[in-house]
């Protein structure tokens, strides 16, 4: 929602200004169709490699007050929002909580985090699944996907 493009470069400026992390990389921004709720306007969405002193636990409560920050205010799942920011991996720790699940259960299913992912980082190998990024993208079966026209 709003101005995308600003609130993904806002959020990676925040992350360095909180003390969150030190981005080592960053991918291209990539327009992509909605996921989950199709009738809203397409997602821009990019992924950062970066260093941390935080812990996985406290490393996501940063994120999730980073959206704050910037303005997300709750909503239904998958619907329109001002930013969302996930953590995907973790080196290669395996974490799986009640409010936390390392690496991200969604990850070897969805286009719009594997093909940034792969940008900057296809051959880093899914601790659980043992694939690396570019073999889970190759993985993926497009045929059942159709173009979302923006509204």
């Amino acid at each position: 929602m709003g101005g995308r493009e600003k609130n993904c470069l806002d959020a990676v400026r925040l992350i360095e200004e909180t003390g969150a992390g030190r981005i080592l990389k960053r991918s291209s921004l990539h327009h992509t169709p909605p996921y989950g709720f199709e009738r809203q306007d397409w997602f821009i969405n990019a992924v950062l490699k970066m260093e941390t002193g935080l812990g996985p636990r406290e490393l996501f409560r940063s994120l999730k007050s980073i959206e704050t920050r910037l303005g997300r205010e709750p909503g239904f799942r998958w619907g329109p929002r001002l930013i969302d920011l996930d953590l995907l991996f973790y080196n290669a720790i395996v974490l799986k909580s009640q409010d936390l699940v390392v690496p991200h259960p969604g990850i070897p299913d969805r286009r719009f985090v594997l093909e940034p992912l792969a940008e900057i980082e296809a051959e880093l190998i899914h601790p659980v699944l043992k694939k690396s990024v570019s073999e889970m993208l190759n993985n993926l079966d497009f045929s059942g996907e159709r173009e979302v026209l923006a509204a």
